[in-house]
């Protein structure tokens, strides 16, 4: 049977963000292996650091060790409060680990103020210890329950490996791919999204990853109405071969409640009228007398797929008024045919998400609940919900970051196939 711990996910997340990144294995619990410390120490010695979780009837309480139990060198260790999802801390040492669970001062050895008795489900703490973990004077805390983790680091130098394996062969597989049956040269991508939700930024970190350094082509705004004001058909050339890949990301202006991107330009650019370079004007679309209008597009004009882009943060704070503009735009793409996903991005900024945590995304909480709220708030399928980390401030390349990039863009090549393969057989020929 498996041995499940007591800490609720908030409570291990937080544990785990507050003591560098760590991923924590259970090697023993007192209510399955027994309150003692023989039982303790059989398993969960030369294990490495590791984590001691007490569960009292208030709190959770505990100590963190860089070092495995009874390993002879003298350290600092840890204690530590988690109470009403705040930590609070204090350092005791330096002691050998296993001098933790002495009840009893051993000749030439200092006597811990910090002092594990599982036999009799109480820890001792003198009251120095107390008062910096802000707990009351009472020298002895009765325990029901007690755990000891293994902890590892979330993203070691073999997971770093095993991204940087999955990158290159994403990137082999995108170098190769070819839209369905060679319809089209390149499948066309629109990235749709409010003002500031990556639009131009996840184009960018395409690029980077194909060019192998942090580029920075389109413009990149923090202000509230962004840069990209021109309707831009960016190509992408493979650092390897010197040649453009079979595939055109399409920045337009964002979207907005009073201002953005004009609804009637939308169907302009999903038929291919809408011309490279083309000069947006929020409350006027584009017509045919216009100079750059494309009066007869063919079907590699065409938008294949469209990607809502947003901000992972601000998806609560969408306005009724832009829910409203998605969900037409929704219905507008519905009724062209065009097939669309959804694209989060500053997932690395969401709270109690770090760098770690980007190896296995899809499983973190806050993002399985963002996720949801996507899907409730906006109509959007779970499954056609993606989500990235962009490259926004960095300098170097990061392969736990390129696989989230390039599985995105993968999926949008194959939502454009679907739409290539679903044209009337007259209009590709």
């Amino acid at each position: 049977m498996e041995v499940k711990t007591c800490l609720t996910w908030l409570e291990e997340k937080s544990l785990q963000n507050y003591f560098g990144g760590k991923q924590f294995s259970l090697l023993y619990k007192a209510s399955v292996h027994g309150f003692s410390n023989s039982a303790l120490l059989q398993r969960c010695s030369t294990q490495g650091p590791t984590l001691t979780v007490m569960y009292n009837k208030c709190f959770v309480f505990g100590t963190y060790m860089e070092q495995s139990y009874q390993e002879e060198k003298r350290d600092f260790s840890t204690v530590f409060v988690l109470q009403n999802a705040k930590i609070s801390e204090c350092k005791i040492g330096p002691y050998e680990p296993i001098a933790l669970l002495r009840a009893d001062p051993v000749f030439g050895m200092p006597y811990p103020n910090f002092s594990v008795q599982l036999s009799d489900k109480k820890v001792i703490l003198q009251k120095d210890i107390n008062k910096k973990l802000g707990l009351r004077e009472n020298s002895t805390i009765s325990i029901e329950e007690c755990e000891v983790f293994r902890c590892e680091d979330l993203l070691d130098q073999r997971k770093i490996e095993g991204a940087t394996v999955l990158r290159d062969s994403l990137l082999s597989a995108l170098r190769t791919y070819k839209p369905f049956e060679d319809l089209v040269p390149q499948s066309r991508i629109l990235l749709l999204g409010p003002f500031g939700a990556g639009k131009s930024s996840f184009f960018n970190s395409v690029k980077s990853v194909f060019q192998g350094h942090v580029t920075q082509k389109a413009l990149v705004g923090s202000e509230a109405a962004g840069i990209s004001k021109k309707y831009r058909t960016y190509w992408i050339k493979d650092k390897n071969c010197g040649k453009f890949l079979p595939f055109v990301l399409c920045d337009s202006l964002g979207l907005s409640e009073k201002d953005g991107l004009c609804m009637d330009d939308i169907p302009n650019i999903l038929k291919g009228h809408t011309a490279d370079r083309y000069q947006f004007e929020s409350m006027k679309p584009i017509t045919s007398s216009h100079p750059s209008y494309i009066h007869f597009p063919n079907l590699k004009d065409r938008i294949h797929c469209v990607a809502f882009v947003f901000d992972a943060n601000s998806i609560e704070g969408l306005s009724q008024e832009m829910v409203a503009k998605i969900k037409t735009i929704q219905r507008e793409l519905i009724k062209h045919g065009t097939m669309h996903v959804v694209l989060l991005t500053h997932v690395d900024s969401m709270d109690l998400i770090i760098k770690g945590d980007l190896m296995d995304i899809y499983s973190c909480v806050p993002v399985k609940l963002k996720l949801q709220e996507v899907h409730k708030k906006l109509g959007f399928a779970l499954s056609d919900i993606l989500v990235v980390s962009n490259y926004v401030s960095e300098w170097e390349l990061d392969p736990v970051k390129d696989v989230l990039i390039l599985s995105a863009l993968q999926q949008m090549l194959w939502t454009a196939d679907d739409y290539l393969e679903d044209q009337p057989l007259k209009e590709t020929c």
